[in-house]
C-alpha cells in the first residue's frame, strides 16, 4: 500500500490537488479554485503556498490588462504525489471493505 502524504491529506489541500489534477496540466486561476474549494482568500493562499514550498504546485502571477491574475498548476512531482496519495486512499477503502 502507498504511504499517506501528510501535506496532501489535509482536507483543503486534498481539494486543491484534486481540482488541479482534473485540469490535466492546465493552470487554474485563483477565483475558480476558490469557488471549487469553497475556501477564503487567505486560507486558499496559505495552503497554495504550503503546496508550492513542497514543490507540488507552481504559482504563476501575471496581468490580464491591468488586472493581476494568479494561476496554479500541478508540477510533475505534485501529480506523482497526488496519484500516490489516491492509491493510499484506495487501499484504505479496499481494506475496510474486506472487513
Amino acid at each position: 500500500m502507498a504511504d499517506l502524504d501528510d501535506l496532501i491529506h489535509q482536507p483543503l489541500r486534498l481539494k486543491i490537488m484534486a481540482a488541479l489534477a482534473a485540469e490535466k496540466g492546465q493552470p487554474l486561476d485563483f477565483p475558480r479554485l476558490k469557488t471549487i474549494t469553497q475556501a477564503t482568500d487567505g486560507n486558499l493562499g496559505s495552503h497554495l503556498t504550503t503546496l508550492e514550498k513542497a514543490g507540488y504546485v507552481a504559482i504563476e502571477k501575471d496581468f490580464v490588462g491591468k488586472r493581476p491574475r494568479t494561476q496554479a498548476r500541478l508540477t510533475p512531482e505534485g501529480r506523482k504525489a497526488f496519484r500516490a496519495h489516491v492509491e493510499y486512499l484506495r487501499g484504505v477503502v479496499e481494506a475496510a471493505e474486506e472487513l
